[in-house]
């Protein structure tokens, strides 16, 4: 349920049309989300300030959420201030990680990335943000140390990967990304697809988004194949299987070093630190699988 301070400031943004009702949302590990109804219909309230040490600046989510409603992927931006963010309710569901697997959703959720990557970044104007998983990874560890995080122990061990699975990258592909491809960030409405949620977004590689859908919803390698294909519209060389391979390591690699930062600076009341040790245990199946 929301506070009463989460209430009264949702209740006296000047965008209502009558007095709203307000009922909490599920979801969000860095801000908190509420469902608002007036006489206009219902609405999506985000709180949430800036989080610097996991890269996000609401100036930039509330440019890029604009632009994604105007290319066609996301709803629209009714009110915006410092820490809220006001949009459309969507009627439609939540997808699973199972819809994602699922082999015959991957030719739309392929066209949802290319439009992102493609399309999104002509409606962006003013600075952009650069995600690198592989920089992600350095800016955590350094104040993971400093604070003697309880993951301290496999800092060397983790970062030594990530420079190794650095190496191993050899596309130079640039694109605009979401960069958190979580299957609770999809939505279906009457056989539409909706891009939502873009805290993270930014300029990084597009073959890290592919990994990273995958890895957040345990796509199998065989599977993951076919995404690629859905999404490049071709066979795909071996040095792209390669590159996603080293990737899918990096996305589990940056989620970890983002649930220890997030046992230290937790946004929300959620078990950060079995979050951790879950992404930890699946970053080693997953690198035992690139090995």
């Amino acid at each position: 349920m929301p506070t009463e301070e989460e209430r009264v400031r949702i209740t006296r943004l000047p965008c209502w049309r009558s007095r709203p009702e307000v009922s909490p949302l599920t979801g969000g590990m860095t801000n908190r989300n509420f469902l608002v109804q007036d006489v206009a219909g219902r609405h999506v309230v985000r709180l949430g300030h800036d989080v610097p040490h996991h890269g996000i600046f609401r100036w930039h989510e509330l440019a890029v959420s604009r632009a994604a409603h105007a290319v066609g992927l996301s709803p629209e931006i009714e009110y915006a201030e410092p820490g809220v963010l006001v949009m459309r309710y969507i009627e439609g569901r939540t997808l699973t990680p199972d819809d994602v697997r699922d082999p015959a959703r991957f030719g739309s959720i392929a066209d949802l990335l290319r439009r992102c990557h493609t399309e999104l970044p002509h409606h962006l104007s003013g600075p952009r943000l650069r995600f690198c998983p592989f920089q992600a990874v350095r800016n955590y560890a350094t104040p993971l140390r400093a604070a003697n995080s309880p993951w301290s122990g496999r800092l060397d061990e983790l970062e030594a990967l990530n420079e190794r699975l650095e190496r191993d990258i050899t596309s130079t592909a640039v694109a605009f990304g979401h960069n958190d491809l979580l299957a609770g960030n999809l939505m279906e409405d009457h056989g539409r697809l909706w891009l939502i949620d873009w805290d993270y977004a930014a300029e990084s590689s597009p073959l890290f988004d592919l990994a990273n859908l995958a890895t957040n919803n345990l796509i199998p390698s065989g599977a993951a194949t076919a995404l690629l294909e859905a999404y490049f519209q071709s066979p795909v060389e071996p040095a792209v299987i390669r590159d996603f391979r080293a990737l899918r390591v990096a996305s589990l690699l940056r989620e970890s070093l983002w649930a220890m930062m997030s046992e230290l600076h937790p946004a929300v009341p959620f078990d950060y630190a079995a979050y951790t040790r879950e992404t930890l245990e699946r970053l080693d199946a997953e690198m035992t699988r690139y090995d």
